[in-house]
């Protein structure tokens, strides 16, 4: 076989690696767990809910999939840095990190009734903990030991708020913004100071139906789409909500040697909504 022929027969080769997901039993986080154990990563699920018992993992393990979930608050710097420590000594060091935890809180959404001057410090606080600041501690612990191996892959999850603000939502648009700003930033970084075997990147997904915001895009009483929900329908020209499984090939493209050139990007997978103007 040749070396261009077995190049290109690797591309797209990720089996073997280890990879952690934060957020990793949501609906997003949990999916893309789901699609790499079954490419053969080994991976580790950390959630404020993960454990070695919950479904996922024990779905995954009935597979023969490697597969090991650890409670985490992405908010806590040590909680993070033990399971750093777990995972190294059951897997190895990680050379993929998906930061999917984040996601809105109520409080810290603008009503009728609630006015952005009365949002609370705490509410805001913890928007921004759970998207910006727990992403930036992720990076930071697996970076290390990324930067120590000399490869690896982040991939952030960011949103469309980062890329066009949206109405109700001020800190969460802030807070993916921010986690936008800090692809950008450690994609420099990482590439000038360690190795440039070394990729950040981001996804932004479009609007894609979660447990986080089916308040805001499905009406409870009715079951049928909101007000807002059918207002982000008008503005996406494929017409539909994402799936979980829209993210993959992104993924998989962002993770794997494919990609070997690519860093500092954010992938809009949004249906074409951040493409249309509507007219």
């Amino acid at each position: 076989m040749s070396d261009r022929l077995a190049y290109e027969q690797e591309l797209f080769t990720i089996a073997n690696q280890t990879a952690v997901i934060t957020g990793g039993t949501g609906v997003l986080g949990g999916s893309m767990a789901r699609f790499l154990a079954r490419q053969g990563v080994r991976v580790a699920l950390l959630s404020r809910s993960a454990s070695p018992t919950s479904e996922i993992v024990r779905a995954l393990r009935d597979e023969g999939r490697e597969v090991l979930g650890l409670p985490c608050d992405v908010g806590d710097r040590q909680a993070i840095e033990q399971a750093a420590k777990e995972i190294e000594a059951t897997f190895g060091r990680a050379t993929i990190l998906i930061n999917a935890a984040g996601g809105n809180r109520e409080a810290a959404s603008t009503t009728s009734q609630l006015p952005f001057f009365d949002l609370r410090p705490e509410a805001l606080q913890e928007v921004l903990t759970l998207n910006l600041v727990g992403t930036f501690y992720c990076c930071q612990v697996f970076g290390r030991s990324m930067a120590a191996e000399g490869r690896g892959s982040i991939v952030n999850i960011a949103s469309m708020a980062a890329l066009r603000p949206l109405t109700r939502v001020p800190a969460y648009s802030a807070a993916k913004a921010g986690v936008v700003n800090l692809t950008q930033w450690l994609a420099v970084y990482m590439a000038q100071e360690y190795s440039p075997s070394i990729r950040v990147n981001a996804i932004a997904p479009g609007f894609f139906l979660t447990e986080q915001n089916r308040g805001l895009l499905i009406d409870p009483s009715t079951g049928s789409l909101t007000e807002r929900g059918h207002r982000i329908l008008d503005h996406t020209p494929m017409r539909r909500l994402g799936q979980p499984e829209d993210l993959f090939g992104t993924l998989h493209w962002l993770v794997s040697p494919a990609s070997a050139f690519v860093t500092g990007i954010v992938v809009p997978v949004d249906g074409g909504f951040s493409a249309y103007a509507g007219v």
